[in-house]
């Protein structure tokens, strides 16, 4: 077993700094909520509509953030030990059932917040045949409810699905699918009232939607712009904090704002050439989730040899994926931006059409994708993408790695392999 040597990563945007002092001060009123005050809270996967919760004011902590949050505190391995100590397997998803090993470890002297209390109940989408064991037996350790979703197949096989999907949201995500999904919301909102006492505001969740078009339009708009940039004014180690800590506000008045302030200082840095490298000779791009326990890594070959990685899947999916034209119903609208959300970034054709789309849009000369070995849902789209890519004439590297597991990474070995593989193929 190799020792972890993450990395943090470097910040030349004040809104980097602003992100995370943001949500670093959500944490604690968080904290306060749901641990000291007690409030009603639900624990749900990122593919779920968190717009609900927020229109009903009810906190929710996102699965994957939270597992995020553990990794970056170095202690995913403790916990997995804890779950093998416990009699599951050794290979089970690192990444949604993080939360579950942090809960079945049992440990409040080490556990973020001294652990997650009790909350209303748990959400999930069933998107893949171990998130209702997971989530499932979750709600057993935690004594609350399991509110899955349905997941049913995609029968409309578009690979050029992003460039129609704002305004053709209802043909292109199907319309039973889309109604399947609105009556499960509906059921969702009816469950939570008579769980919490709150109230789902119509009009509060219709704003909520229109205001998420116009963050969403924002980081958009910055996509686009890093992506014909010459050089690329900021790496996706800044891009994916002050795309994704805004995400899991999406429609607050803040999260506006900062989207807004983000693309700002994006257009401001390419106006002025300014880039994240100072001698940019090589355009990457990262398939999969972050990195979350060594953000460092992506910015270990900037200046040595001019390597950036300038693309990752949180900051283009905002356009295709959440921009919707509301046409007067915003349920419908949510569900569609839901019902394909890992479909489209883990399952051919949607991946690789997508993805190859993407990296000759970015002016791609290599792409990394990390591929868990134990993660299945990660696993499913990234050969043929793999395949896809170099049939275009963008090499590939897959890197067998853990976004919140730690254990076998060496931050310096893998900076090493990456940097061979661009030797070797011929683009450094």
């Amino acid at each position: 077993m190799t020792t972890a040597t993450g990395q943090r990563s470097r910040k030349l945007l004040a809104c980097t700094a602003e992100a995370n002092a943001y949500q670093k001060a959500f944490g604690q009123q968080l904290k306060r909520r749901v641990v000291d005050d007690g409030e009603p809270f639900v624990i749900a996967q990122a593919d779920t509509p968190h717009e609900i919760f927020h229109a009903m004011d009810i906190p929710v902590i996102a699965n994957q953030w939270w597992s995020a949050y553990i990794s970056a505190k170095q202690l995913s391995g403790r916990y997995f030990d804890a779950m093998v100590e416990k009699g599951y397997p050794a290979n089970s998803c690192k990444y949604c059932s993080l939360g579950l090993a942090c809960t079945l470890a049992n440990d409040p002297a080490t556990a973020p917040w001294g652990g997650l209390p009790r909350p209303t109940m748990l959400v999930a989408r069933l998107t893949c045949d171990c998130i209702q064991h997971v989530f499932g037996q979750w709600a057993e350790a935690l004594d609350t409810e399991f509110f899955p979703i349905e997941a049913p197949a995609w029968e409309h096989k578009d690979a050029q699905w992003f460039a129609h999907s704002r305004t053709d949201w209802e043909e292109i995500y199907g319309p039973e699918r889309i109604a399947l999904l609105v009556k499960e919301m509906r059921d969702l909102i009816a469950t939570l009232e008579k769980r919490t006492g709150r109230t789902f505001d119509e009009e509060k969740f219709r704003l909520l939607m229109e205001r998420t078009n116009e963050q969403e339009a924002y980081i958009w708009e910055a996509a686009q712009a890093i992506g014909t940039a010459r050089p690329c004014p900021v790496s996706i180690a800044e891009q994916m904090p002050n795309v994704m800590i805004p995400q899991w506000h999406r429609g607050s008045e803040w999260a506006v704002a900062h989207a807004r302030k983000f693309r700002d200082e994006v257009m401001d840095r390419i106006a002025a050439g300014a880039g994240a490298s100072s001698s940019e000779r090589i355009r990457l791009m990262w398939i999969g989730a972050g990195l979350w326990h060594d953000p460092g890594f992506y910015q270990a070959l900037e200046e040595s040899i001019g390597a950036v990685f300038v693309w990752s899947m949180y900051m283009p999916f905002a356009g295709p994926q959440y921009i919707r034209d509301l046409k007067g119903k915003p349920m419908e609208a949510l569900a569609s931006r839901i019902c394909s959300m890992n479909e489209v970034l883990h399952l051919p054709p949607w991946m690789n059409g997508w993805m190859t789309s993407e990296a000759e849009r970015c002016g791609i000369d290599a792409a990394v994708i990390l591929l868990p070995p134990d993660n299945r849902l990660s696993q499913s789209g990234t050969k043929l993408t793999a395949q896809a890519l170099e049939a275009a004439g963008v090499p590939v590297l897959m890197i067998d790695a853990d976004m919140v597991d730690a254990k076998n990474w060496d931050h310096d070995r893998m900076v090493r392999m990456v940097a061979d593989f661009l030797a070797e193929r011929g683009v450094a």
